[in-house]
């Protein structure tokens, strides 16, 4: 893994943040591009050793100004993780203002699209290329009062199996994770969205999240940040084209 050139979005905080320290500890060389550029010049400061850049994922003009330069900086690319999204509103389908709907697909799968194709061609010439989208959960069951978040992380499901079976010639493997709830503000939100819709509180709310999975807990962003390795290593060469769920075993949504 020392020799792997990592491109991470959205890596200034959250899931990306932790995929980014993960593959820095194992040697990597990482670019982590973002929107943030407070939490960028954070982890600059944290680990110096990892690129950094500004970047718009919902802007077209500003990743094809960004990402060929930050591949040629690296000197290529081995691996690319799209781990840029939001969470977008909380509201019923006829309750929904168009202009959030379209931002949710904007970013969650328009950037992801941009991204990757840009990245296509460096990938096209590693020897160890492997692509990894960050779906969610919400990608393989519904999401009632979240059909923006939930039809984008579905479209990455479409994407993910389509780009396999088109990249495999090229020895690209091409993968998503699927977390489940995730330690984190994002959550923390959706819970306050719900809590605002249902009239129940945030614990409530939280209650009724974990009574539909096994394992009475959130998801370690850390771990999220370990299949990650595991996926682009060489332990997950014969692995592409699949849908990784980390949910702690989640039956349905709420």
């Amino acid at each position: 893994m020392s020799k792997q050139r990592v491109l991470i979005t959205a890596g200034a905080s959250g899931i990306g943040y932790a995929i980014a320290l993960a593959f820095n500890s194992r040697g990597a060389d990482v670019t982590v591009v973002d929107i943030d550029s407070e939490g960028l010049n954070r982890l600059q400061l944290e680990q110096p050793s990892i690129r950094t850049a500004v970047c718009d994922v919902a802007e077209r003009d500003s990743l094809e100004h960004a990402i060929p330069g930050l591949i040629e900086a690296m000197g290529g690319l081995d691996v690319l993780v799209n781990n840029a999204g939001v969470s977008g509103p909380t509201a019923p389908v006829d309750q929904l203002d168009p202009d959030e709907w379209d931002n949710v697909m904007r970013i969650n799968l328009n950037g992801t699209f941009n991204v990757t194709r840009l990245a296509i061609p460096a990938l096209k010439r590693s020897s160890h290329p492997s692509i990894i989208h960050m779906s969610s959960v919400a990608g393989r069951l519904g999401y009632p009062d979240r059909s923006p978040y939930s039809t984008s992380k579905w479209g990455l499901i479409g994407f993910t199996k389509s780009l396999s079976r088109e990249l495999g010639v090229f020895g690209i493997r091409v993968n998503a994770i699927l977390p489940g709830a995730v330690e984190g503000e994002r959550f923390e939100n959706v819970l306050k969205g719900r809590a605002h819709l249902s009239g129940n509180s945030v614990e409530e709310e939280r209650t009724k999240a974990f009574s539909v999975q096994s394992l009475q807990r959130l998801v370690d962003p850390k771990d999220i940040a370990e299949l990650a390795v595991f996926l682009a290593s060489d332990a997950g060469k014969s692995i592409s084209g699949q849908l990784l769920p980390i949910d702690n075993d989640m039956q349905q949504t709420m």
